[in-house]
């Protein structure tokens, strides 16, 4: 997993000081808010230039300006899934100390942000992750290098964990990575497929569990007793 990138929110960036630019970006966001959304209910290669401006009810000239073609459209949907995900779940998390701490507050935003439906059909993410892993390309290379990343965080917070004494020393922080996010993807699942509410109990019951699991043995080894 070392060869992710962080997964942080970015640096804050001055406004553009050209006027049309701003203004170009602003258009451009606002597209891409929809693009997400049409993405989350049709999948990533139901997005396209002409289905986004049909969307929206505009010119395809003004969608094609904005992104070129279908692929960066694609790309720039994944990124902006990718903002979201650091704004509603990995940020708030960050404020807690490295350790079974910060997963279980990974764990909570996650759900939250999951059962919130921030998105029109489901996380982008998680529907986007399926949808690609069978279809080579740069689309397919973008959500796996986000999931990556949120597969390396995962990771490197167990291993800080067993860095501060609260995580066993034997754990392996793949292994939590994997264990933790399969209890995610399976909660999106369900809570996708049959409605409601009902996936979030046992998914953060699941989650406790495996964080429970992690901690070291509390229970002192017994000395054996001298013949």
């Amino acid at each position: 997993m070392s060869n992710s990138m962080p997964l942080r929110p970015p640096t804050r960036q001055g406004r553009p000081s050209d006027g049309r630019r701003a203004k170009g970006l602003r258009s451009r966001d606002a597209l891409l808010s929809e693009a997400v959304q049409q993405a989350s209910v049709d999948g990533l290669e139901g997005l396209t230039i002409s289905s986004l401006a049909e969307r929206l009810g505009t010119a395809k000239s003004s969608v094609h300006a904005a992104f070129g073609s279908k692929e960066a459209l694609q790309i720039a949907a994944i990124r902006r899934a990718r903002e979201m995900l650091i704004e509603l779940v990995v940020a708030p998390a960050l404020i807690v100390p490295a350790g079974v701490a910060r997963l279980e507050a990974l764990g909570e935003s996650w759900f939250s942000y999951l059962e919130s439906d921030v998105f029109e059909g489901g996380c982008l993410l998680c529907s986007a992750s399926a949808e690609m892993d069978g279809r080579p390309g740069p689309a397919r290379d973008a959500v796996a290098a986000v999931m990556q990343e949120w597969l390396q965080l995962l990771a490197d917070s167990a291993a800080a964990g067993i860095g501060h004494g609260d995580v066993a020393s034997g754990t392996m922080p793949d292994q939590v990575a994997f264990d933790l996010n399969s209890i995610g993807m399976a909660a999106n699942w369900h809570h996708q497929l049959f409605g409601g509410q009902t996936a979030f109990p046992p998914a953060r019951r699941a989650w406790a569990d495996a964080l429970a699991r992690l901690r070291p043995d509390p229970s002192p080894r017994r000395r054996r007793s001298k013949p």
